[in-house]
């Protein structure tokens, strides 16, 4: 069944548009949208995943690239299956009335369907992966393929390294399944004992302690790299586990692995106390139930139905038969041992001059930023003189996540030091980041910076920081907006923008925001900027309805979109409207895209392509004709409806001529891109874009460096 003719029962649209990992089913399933033609939007996101898989593929992408993309596939499916399809599972269960209960149940079917078609496709491309890293002599090998030397070396390592790190525990009728982590992977046991009888256990494999990938000699070139995973160590030296403890005759390992609900149940109050009642949410959620089991398709029968047993799994949950191997996520991080093998990295543009203030470079001038395009050590640099100088008041700033070694927390830290008002906005639900910022609320509110957990009912995911400076007897604003994370490692290969601003209108904007998320009962006015939730959507449907009736009028109108998603029931209805008036419509859209592309009478006008290359494309851009006065926005919100109506988001304009045409020329080329683009049809099947018409290969993220470094934003 196409998704496109997905069967939908009367009254309930093909996807809610509505925020499902932050409200409660039931609540979920009473404000569904009116129906509006939808691609259901979990399929779309498996047609966005099905992109990345594209790049495993395409063997032009160099060798370890595409070992990573591997890796980047696998673990964006298990992010799918904790978040997304939970909440699917969660309608199935929960819905009320057979009919409502028979479209989710229908949906985790044509989930599961797709699912299993990729990965098929994943198991072919990991062969072939393989196969063209031997070509490339890198040699991934496993416990039957070693030499005498290379089995001493392995036997040697599992005794030293492994096998104290083992817990394996055993699996029968009697005893209960320990709790699973679902970040390991786990080994399903097979033991025939030298008296005949069967004995099960399971194994988690240590790769949070050990790594996944172990350096071994090579066998006779001497400039050939040779890899066994962790699972063959164990594999090659699986009966030393149980020397001691069964008289064993044989034994065999397979792989299984468990993704569970993600969801958090948080209170409305967001107190200190949100951090305790997170902490004890994030132990709940490791105790979730199981929502998916992925297991060796060569698992014997009896241990495959043990485990389902012991998991207590029940008729919603997903079987994923799989290879011999699984947390391929673990392959992002896949030892590089030639820059040949790997994309050439580029030298990030520099911003600010070495020797500048970076006070009186930004009262020259706004500044506009591209990463990974340009340094994102400005914004360090921002905040490290911030910290320092003695005409700064105060700083105030969002972190949603940010790095590991932090020089934005350490430069907050600094300024606290040297007696500034430091503010920070810590939104404590940043999914799967909710430990990490825990961490970092604390350190910072050790050091005396005033720490806010958010808004209730609200995640705040705004990018903003303003800074207070005492200039010539007044305050002056000096102002950061942005599409993207405080984050110096994300920075070097997310696509963001950041715009740098000594405006003072817009700099009591960002101020006013950090007002509003103190004492959210205010509601106070702002000079230029859109924020959700209180002025995001009805300004971006009336710039849509103002290009309806341009268009209507026969003037020329037009909507160029840049986003990550586009599923919003109401945003789409008024796309749809905007085309079959005559607006060119041009959207492009990383992963999730409910609009029903290139369905003749309903999308007419409306192109949408997706674009996936060795950057993620992380920016959001919402430009408008608007008579000719192109409007430009660039934005931390998404066409959903949680970024629109339950977060606390900004949408801020490009008030410079010469901003809005290097973001609009970026876009177009991304646009013509006939490398890396590919065209969302009416069934999402990601057709390449080569455009026979063009005389040159345009591949946008090598286009946009050109662009870049020819110019002085």
């Amino acid at each position: 069944m196409k998704p496109n003719n997905f069967a939908l029962p009367t009254g309930l649209p093909s996807s809610t548009g509505k925020p499902l990992e932050s409200s409660s089913t039931e609540n979920a399933l009473e404000s569904m949208a009116k129906e509006i033609p939808l691609y259901p939007k979990e399929l779309s996101w498996l047609s966005f995943n099905a992109r990345v898989l594209q790049e495993v593929e395409d063997e032009s992408v160099p060798i370890i690239e595409r070992v990573r993309f591997l890796g980047i596939f696998s673990n964006n499916l298990d992010e799918f299956y904790r978040v997304r399809v939970a909440d699917v599972r969660r309608l199935a269960t929960f819905a009320k009335g057979s009919k409502k209960k028979e479209h989710f149940s229908d949906l985790l079917g044509h989930i599961n369907e797709k699912v299993l078609r990729l990965q098929a496709r994943f198991g072919n491309a990991y062969a072939k992966v393989l196969k063209d890293l031997r070509r490339n002599h890198i040699h991934v090998i496993n416990e039957r393929q070693l030499t005498d030397s290379q089995r001493a070396y392995v036997e040697e390592y599992f005794h030293r390294e492994v096998l104290p790190e083992l817990e394996p525990f055993f699996i029968d009728d009697r005893d209960t399944m320990p709790l699973l982590n679902e970040a390991s992977i786990y080994f399903g046991i097979y033991l025939e004992l030298e008296d005949g009888s069967l004995r099960f256990a399971g194994l988690e494999l240590p790769t949070d302690i050990l790594p996944r990938f172990v350096a071994i000699p090579h066998r006779e070139q001497r400039h050939e790299k040779v890899y066994i995973v962790l699972d063959n160590v164990i594999r090659a030296c699986l009966v030393e586990v149980f020397r001691f403890v069964l008289p064993i005759e044989k034994a065999a390992a397979y792989t299984f692995k468990i993704s569970r609900d993600a969801e958090l149940e948080l209170g409305e109050h967001v107190t200190q106390n949100l951090v305790d009642r997170l902490a004890k949410s994030l132990k709940k959620r490791k105790q979730a139930e199981p929502v998916r089991l992925v297991y060796d398709s060569t698992m014997p029968e009896a241990l495959l139905q043990l485990i389902k047993k012991k998991l207590k799994m029940g008729r919603y949950d997903s079987y994923t038969p799989g290879g011999r191997y699984h947390n391929s996520k673990d392959f992002m991080s896949f030892p590089a041992d030639s820059k040949q093998h790997t994309y050439r990295k580029i030298k990030p543009l520099p911003t600010l001059p070495d020797s500048a203030n970076i006070f009186d470079w930004l009262r020259e001038a706004d500044r506009l930023c591209y990463y990974p395009y340009h340094d994102f050590r400005v914004i360090t640099k921002l905040l490290a003189s911030a910290a320092i100088d003695p005409k700064v008041r105060e700083i105030r700033i969002n972190l949603y996540r940010v790095a590991q070694n932090s020089r934005v927390v350490a430069a907050l830290v600094n300024a606290v030091r040297n007696q500034k008002q430091v503010t920070a906005v810590v939104e404590l639900q940043a999914r799967f980041d909710e430990q990490a910022n825990i961490h970092w609320s604390n350190e910072l509110s050790d050091a005396g910076v005033e720490v806010i957990y958010g808004v209730p009912g609200l995640k705040v995911h705004c990018k903003l920081i303003s800074i207070l400076r005492e200039e010539g007897g007044r305050n002056r604003y000096y102002s950061h907006f942005g599409t993207g994370n405080f984050n110096e490692s994300t920075a070097r290969f997310y696509c963001d923008f950041s715009l740098l601003s000594s405006d003072d209108k817009m700099g009591e904007d960002a101020y006013r925001v950090f007002d509003f998320i103190k004492q959210p009962h205010l509601q106070p006015g702002y000079h230029h900027i859109w924020m959700s939730p209180h002025t995001n959507r009805p300004n971006i449907l009336a710039c849509i309805d103002k290009e309806i009736a341009a268009a209507t009028a026969g003037e020329p109108a037009e909507i160029f979109i840049k986003c990550n998603n586009l599923v919003d029931s109401e945003v789409i209805d008024h796309l749809y409207r905007a085309g079959a008036a005559g607006v060119r419509v041009r959207i492009i859209v990383r992963s999730m895209c409910a609009l029903l592309c290139q369905t003749k009478g309903l999308s007419d006008n409306i192109k949408v392509i997706s674009l996936v290359d060795k950057y993620l494309e992380h920016a959001r851009i919402y430009a408008f004709h608007n008579g000719g006065d192109v409007q430009v926005y660039l934005s931390s919100a998404d066409l959903m409806t949680r970024n629109l109506d339950h977060r606390v988001e900004v949408s801020f304009p490009l008030q410079s001529a010469v901003h809005r045409k290097t973001v609009l020329d970026i876009m177009e080329l991304q646009w013509q891109d006939n490398q890396k683009a590919r065209l969302l049809d009416a069934d999402q099947t990601n057709g390449r874009i080569a455009n026979h018409k063009s005389k040159r290969n345009v591949r946008s993220q090598d286009a946009i460096y050109r662009y870049l470094k020819k110019l002085d934003v």
